[in-house]
C-alpha cells in the first residue's frame, strides 16, 4: 500500500488536501468530486462517390462489410450513390470516420477499382 505524504496530496490534489484539512478537526475524512460536463464529439459524414467503373455489387459488399449495413440497406444505399452521384454510408466521429475512409480506399486498391470516398463534417447535428 503506497502512502503519499500531505505535501505531495496538497500540491498534486489541493481541493482535497484543503478538504482533509477542514475535516480534520471532526475526524472524518472526505473528498470532494468536481463534475465536468464534456461536449459532445463533432459527427462525420463517410461520403461514397459513384464512379462508372466500381460495380454495385462491390459497393454493396463494402457497405455490408466496412459499415456493418443489411444487406437490404445496402443495396438502399447503393442505389442513391448510383442516382445522385454520391451517397452517405455512415455518420462517425472524426476518428473512426478516418478509419473507415481509409478501409475502403484500401479495400477499392486492392480489387483495382476507382472508387473515391471522402468525410465531411455533419451539419446535421442537434445541437
Amino acid at each position: 500500500m503506497l502512502v503519499a505524504s500531505a505535501r505531495w496530496v496538497e500540491y498534486h490534489y489541493p481541493t482535497v488536501a484543503q478538504k482533509r484539512h477542514e475535516d480534520a478537526d471532526s475526524g472524518v475524512v472526505t473528498e470532494q468530486k468536481t463534475q465536468k460536463k464534456l461536449a459532445k464529439p463533432r459527427l462525420y459524414k463517410v461520403i461514397l462517390l459513384n464512379d462508372d467503373f466500381t460495380t454495385m455489387e462491390f459497393v454493396v459488399a463494402l457497405l455490408i462489410h466496412v459499415f456493418h449495413h443489411t444487406e437490404t440497406t445496402a443495396q438502399a444505399i447503393m442505389l442513391n450513390i448510383h442516382r445522385t452521384g454520391a451517397g452517405v454510408a455512415g455518420i462517425y466521429t472524426k476518428e473512426i470516420a478516418e478509419t473507415k475512409v481509409a478501409q475502403v480506399m484500401e479495400l477499392a486498391e486492392k480489387a483495382e477499382y476507382p472508387l473515391q470516398c471522402t468525410m465531411e463534417p455533419d451539419d446535421d447535428e442537434e445541437e
